[in-house]
Formats: C-alpha cells, structure tokens, sequence
C-alpha cells in the first residue's frame, strides 16, 4: 500500500524537477555507459560493464520509488488547516524543560526536512511527537538519548 505525503508546492515541484533530471539526464548517460562499456569487448570479463549495468539498476530503482512518491505525493493548502494544533506545515515553537532552551520548527515531509533551516520530518520522533498538540501541552518524546519533554509555546503557520 503506497504512502499518501504532504508537501507544500515548492517541495512537490522540487521533486519533480529531481525526477525529470534523473529520467532526461542520468538515464540516457547510464544506457550509453553501458554502450561504452559493450564495445570494449568479452562481457564475461568486462568490470566496467557490470559496474555500468549495477549503476542502471540502482538508477531505476531511485527512479521508481520517486515515481511512487511524487504519484501519492498531495499539496496541501495552508490556509485550510487548523491553526489550533501542531500539524503538517506547522511553524512549533517549543521549549525543552530539561535545559529551558527554546526552538523553532517547522513540521514537513521527509523528502523536505532540512534541520539546517529548521524544518524536521513529521515522521521523526521530535516531529511524531508534536503532532497534534496545543499551545500549552508539554509533549514527552523518546528520543535515542532518552526522554524530552518539551512545551508548546506557539503554533502558526
């Protein structure tokens, strides 16, 4: 069963972009790989053209599964959703009531997560855990090092 992902325009058409680049570009430069490597001769013992044809194998491998996810891949209009919780496309600011140390995230994708500009998967165990939480719930997630508990301080989108 395929995975319904949400995503915002900007990430949905970078997937996109990537897809196009992998089937316009990367595909015809494996398939002529492979042509080079055919015409050096004995395919038993020709290392280049199986390196080649593996490289075509995990090309189409990489193609297919971002074919699926781009197929269930869903926009979603922020200016629909519920401003009340912490949901997808959710700007959480939260503070963490071990060492009182405040951060903002944005909750995205995991194709779109990037913790560099602050935006972490909904399918990490902070973001799983912030879902569906209100300004003012504390939220106790398991993460590797143990448990944090952190508080809602603001929700906006």
């Amino acid at each position: 069963m395929s995975k319904v992902s949400y995503y915002t325009a900007e990430g949905l058409k970078k997937l996109k972009d990537e897809l196009d680049h992998l089937r316009d570009v990367e595909r015809p430069k494996a398939s002529q790989a492979i042509a080079e490597a055919r015409d050096k001769g004995d395919l038993s013992e020709n290392a280049e053209y199986d390196a080649a044809k593996e490289a075509q194998g995990l090309l189409e491998m990489k193609i297919s599964k971002l074919e699926e996810v781009v197929a269930n891949a869903r926009v979603i209009d922020e200016s629909q959703l519920d401003t009340t919780k912490a949901l997808i496309h959710s700007t959480v600011k939260i503070k963490n009531l071990a060492n009182k140390m405040e951060v903002t995230y944005k909750l995205v994708a995991q194709s779109e997560a990037d913790l560099k500009s602050g935006k972490i998967s909904v399918d990490s165990p902070i973001g799983k855990g912030l879902l569906g939480k209100q300004v003012g719930e504390k939220a106790e997630i398991e993460v590797p090092n143990g448990k944090i508990t952190f508080e809602i301080l603001e929700i906006s989108r």
